[in-house]
């Protein structure tokens, strides 16, 4: 029998990564103990089990889990006696409602800040060198994209040594794994999260200088390098990992996911998902994990019928948003080639950004929508979904500035009709039960929109939205001395809700969005 044509390219992976240590997972080293705990849901987030530190050998729990187990075995006291049980973070935590949001947010960095960690036998906790902010509740690691969202709040209070640690944490973790995984856990290793690191180097540089690029430039082609594997060798029409080459040779991203089991730390969701909806199950857990990777998990936008996570087809998605982060990381490399006197290799990827940025035009342009859209490539069609990511073109383009201007009036109209309500930008025009739809609102997109309405001209939305969202921001944090990490922006007497877990408080992204956007627009 003929092998399947992917087969050679994934034997190279393999290969490829073979040199990056890949630490076992909770599931791995625990085994039906693992999935007992989870399909049990002993604990109400399926999180807690994966965090929990065991007080003795693995091998030694396990032993006498098998021994123990039977009809009148109590799971949980098991679990507590052999555990450390992971806390919230900051749960201790009381605001002072009297301080100002701002004052509010500096002194909450000290909270948010863990110190560089040691290694832990067992725990799923990937140690990292420097100091770092994690972005509260159940987050207690750091998380890629949260933190160039949080940076942004870092450098308006000062806290210029903590971006530069970060950045060399995921440096660092680019150098360990090969990538920069979702967050620093054992079980997030199968995925990344929407690519900003160039963004944290460009920020950084801004703040010290051209030899920060210089600094970075190995770790950022590393990085292209994991996003781009497979790329030189997938023939038209084939799609392999993060890569997918259109039939008429064109070359663009989407998310993906290594693993082909449920999420550990949604093991439970994931496996009642795949049960309800029918299809292969492996197919189902790669759609759930490139969600996760998205950073949009979950949303209907990877839905095809709008409304039910059984349909989800994250995989056959090419994003817009995911294929403007690449552009900027491919400019930012031509940038820093530059300034280390490559020219060759500045001019190489300079032609790669101008060529990826004629393929967003291509692709994602939705005539019918007056909007950027994401592009369905098995079907070869636009989708119709209108979504923050549609302004992330705006963020980073840098070919054709009056016509991107041109667009950008199109795209406003659009948004001031679809998206825009008296708390900020919802999510999307949906409203599923999932988190990241309507009535939600989430600081990082409502950057990107802002950003991306300053830049291509329509000031006057952007501030608009700005203003409604720092309104609401410290409107909630004034009644509940919290920052959340999602807002209802539809009505603002109600909380955020849906999706896997609770209404989470600290917060790092929307600390840090908010510091910036009051920066920009005063505090109404």
């Amino acid at each position: 029998m003929k092998p399947p044509c992917f087969l050679p390219l994934l034997l190279l992976s393999i290969r490829m990564h073979a040199q990056f240590l890949q630490p076992a997972t909770p599931d791995k080293i625990y085994g039906d103990l693992f999935i007992e705990v989870q399909m049990q849901k002993i604990f109400p987030d399926g999180k807690t089990f994966v965090d929990c530190i065991p007080k003795r050998k693995a091998t030694d729990i396990m032993y006498d889990y098998g021994i123990q187990k039977g009809p009148n075995f109590n799971l949980k006291k098991f679990v507590e006696d052999n555990f450390e049980m992971p806390q919230p973070v900051a749960a201790n935590y009381k605001s002072d409602t009297t301080e100002d949001v701002v004052t509010h947010i500096k002194k909450l960095w000290t909270v948010l800040k863990r110190n560089p960690d040691k290694e832990v036998e067992g725990s799923s906790l990937l140690p990292l060198p420097y100091p770092y902010i994690v972005p509260g509740g159940r987050f207690r690691e750091v998380y890629y994209w949260d933190s160039y969202f949080t940076m942004l709040g870092l450098k308006e209070s000062g806290e210029i040594k903590t971006i530069r640690d970060m950045v060399n944490n995921f440096a660092y973790l680019i150098d360990t794994y090969g990538h920069i995984p979702n967050g620093n856990r054992t079980y997030y290793l199968g995925r990344s999260q929407p690519p900003f690191f160039s963004c944290m180097v460009e920020l950084l540089a801004g703040i010290q200088g051209d030899s920060i690029y210089q600094k970075y430039l190995p770790a950022m082609e590393k990085e292209y390098e994991y996003w781009m594997d497979g790329a030189d060798k997938l023939k038209p029409g084939d799609a392999f990992r993060r890569v997918v080459r259109m039939k008429n040779g064109d070359l663009l991203n989407r998310y993906w996911d290594d693993s082909m089991v449920p999420r550990q730390e949604s093991w439970r969701e994931d496996y009642m998902t795949a049960e309800k909806s029918g299809r292969n199950k492996i197919e189902m857990y790669k759609h759930l994990r490139a969600g996760a990777e998205s950073g949009i998990d979950f949303s209907s936008r990877w839905l095809t019928d709008n409304k039910t996570l059984v349909t989800i087809q994250t995989t056959d998605v090419l994003p817009v948003d995911l294929n403007s982060l690449m552009y900027h990381m491919e400019w930012t490399l031509a940038k820093a080639k530059q300034i280390n006197g490559d020219d060759a290799g500045a001019q190489l990827f300079r032609e790669k950004a101008v060529q990826r940025s004629a393929l967003i035009d291509k692709y994602f342009w939705n005539d019918k929508l007056s909007f950027f859209t994401d592009y369905q490539f098995k079907t070869q069609s636009n989708l119709d979904h209108i979504t923050p990511a549609g302004l992330y073109p705006f963020c980073f383009l840098n070919e054709k500035p009056d016509f991107k201007s041109l667009l950008g009036k199109k795209v406003a109209a659009v948004l001031e009709a679809k998206l825009l309500k008296d708390g900020g930008f919802v999510t999307s025009v949906y409203n599923t039960g999932e988190q990241w739809d309507a009535p939600n609102g989430w600081a990082p997109l409502e950057w990107m929109m802002i950003w991306g309405l300053d830049r291509c001209g329509q000031k006057n939305l952007a501030e608009l939205a700005a203003k409604r969202w720092i309104k609401l921001n410290i409107r909630v944090y004034k009644h509940t001395g919290k920052l959340m990490e999602k807002y209802n922006v539809t009505d603002l007497n109600k909380e955020a809700g849906g999706g896997e877990y609770g209404g989470q408080d600290g917060f790092g992204w929307t600390n840090g969005v908010l510091l910036k956007l009051i920066s920009m627009y005063g505090n109404p």
